[in-house]
C-alpha cells in the first residue's frame, strides 16, 4: 500500500497538462482578443525573422519601369516612386521592427528587473532615493530625450536601442517594484531570511521566480512601445538611415511625398503598424489577465 501512492502520484502528475499549453488553451477560450493578438505577434515575429526568404524582392531593388503601380497579383501592396516592391520592403521593415522592438524591451526589462528588485526589497532610504531619481527620470519628455541623444550621437539602431532600453527601463522599475515590495512580506521570505540566506540567494530563489509574471507583461507590452517610438524618431529622419526600410521611414519619404498619387505608399507601413502595436498591446493585457493571480477571481 505504501508503494501505491507514489505510483498514483506520478500517474496523475504525467496526466496533468504542461503549464504552457495550459495557458495557450485559456488564452484561446477566455481570450479571444489576447489570442488574435498573440496570432498577429507569431506572424511579426517571423516576418522578421525570415524576411529574407519571404520578401519576394530585396528592400532596394529598383525597376523604374513600376513606379507607383497600385497593388495588384505581382504587387499586393503596390510599388513606389522609385518601382520598389511595397511589400518587400515592409517585411524587411518588420524584420529591424523585430532586432529593435525586441532588443529595446530586453534591455528595458532588465534594467527594471535589476532596478525594482533591488529598490523594492531593501526599503529604507535607499528606496526612498531610488524612487526620487526615478521620480525625476520619469518629469522629463520621452521624445524630447530620445531626438537629444540622437541628433548628439547621430542616427543608428545602437543608439535607439539603448536610448529606449534606458528611457522605459527607468521607469518600468516601478511595476516591478510593486510587485517585489508585496512579496517581500510572504512567509517563505521570512523563512528564508530566518535561517540566514543571503540576500543574492533570497532575491534569485524567492523574490525573482514569483514576480515572473508582471516581468513578462512588461516585456510584450514594452515591444510595441518601442517599435512605436522608433517609427517615429523614423518619421522625423532620426531613426536607422536609409537605405534600410523602416517603417516609420517610408511614412515620412515616400509615403507623405507620393500619398495622393499613391495612397498605398501610406496605407501599407501605416496599417502594419498599427496592426503590430495594438496586437502586442492585447496580447500583453491578456497575458496579465492569465497571469496575475488577482486578475483570476475578477474573471
Amino acid at each position: 500500500m505504501s508503494q501505491a501512492i507514489p505510483v498514483n502520484t506520478a500517474a496523475a502528475a504525467a496526466r496533468r497538462p504542461n503549464p504552457l499549453w495550459r495557458l495557450v488553451r485559456k488564452l484561446f477560450t477566455e481570450k479571444p482578443l489576447g489570442a488574435f493578438g498573440a496570432v498577429v505577434f507569431v506572424l511579426f515575429l517571423v516576418c522578421g525573422v525570415f524576411a529574407d526568404v519571404l520578401a519576394p524582392f530585396g528592400y532596394n531593388d529598383i525597376d523604374p519601369t513600376r513606379r507607383l503601380e497600385a497593388p495588384s497579383w505581382s504587387a499586393p501592396f503596390g510599388t513606389d516612386n522609385l518601382g520598389r516592391d511595397v511589400l518587400s520592403r515592409c517585411i524587411y521593415g518588420a524584420q529591424l521592427s523585430v532586432i529593435i522592438g525586441f532588443s529595446g524591451a530586453a534591455l528595458a526589462t532588465l534594467i527594471s528587473v535589476l532596478i525594482g528588485i533591488i529598490s523594492g526589497y531593501l526599503g529604507g532610504r535607499f528606496d526612498m532615493i531610488i524612487q526620487r531619481f526615478v521620480d525625476a527620470w520619469m518629469s522629463f519628455p520621452d521624445l524630447v530625450i530620445l531626438i537629444v541623444v540622437v541628433s548628439v550621437l547621430g542616427p543608428g539602431m545602437p543608439q535607439i536601442i539603448g536610448t529606449l532600453g534606458l528611457l522605459l527601463g527607468i521607469g518600468g522599475s516601478r511595476i516591478v517594484r510593486s510587485a517585489v515590495v508585496s512579496v517581500r512580506e510572504h512567509m517563505y521570505v521570512h523563512a528564508a531570511q530566518s535561517i540566514g540566506a543571503s540576500t543574492l540567494r533570497i532575491l534569485w530563489r524567492h523574490i525573482l521566480p514569483n514576480v515572473l509574471p508582471p516581468i513578462i507583461v512588461l516585456f510584450t507590452t514594452r515591444v510595441g512601445t518601442v517599435i512605436l517610438a522608433e517609427s517615429g524618431l523614423s518619421f522625423l529622419g532620426l531613426g536607422v538611415p536609409p537605405p534600410a526600410p523602416t517603417w516609420g521611414g517610408m511614412l515620412s519619404g515616400s509615403g507623405r511625398t507620393f500619398m495622393f498619387q499613391g495612397p498605398w505608399l501610406a496605407l501599407a507601413p501605416g496599417l502594419c503598424l498599427t496592426l503590430v502595436v495594438y496586437a502586442t498591446n492585447v496580447f500583453g493585457d491578456a497575458l496579465r489577465d492569465l497571469l496575475d493571480p488577482r486578475m483570476r477571481g475578477s474573471r
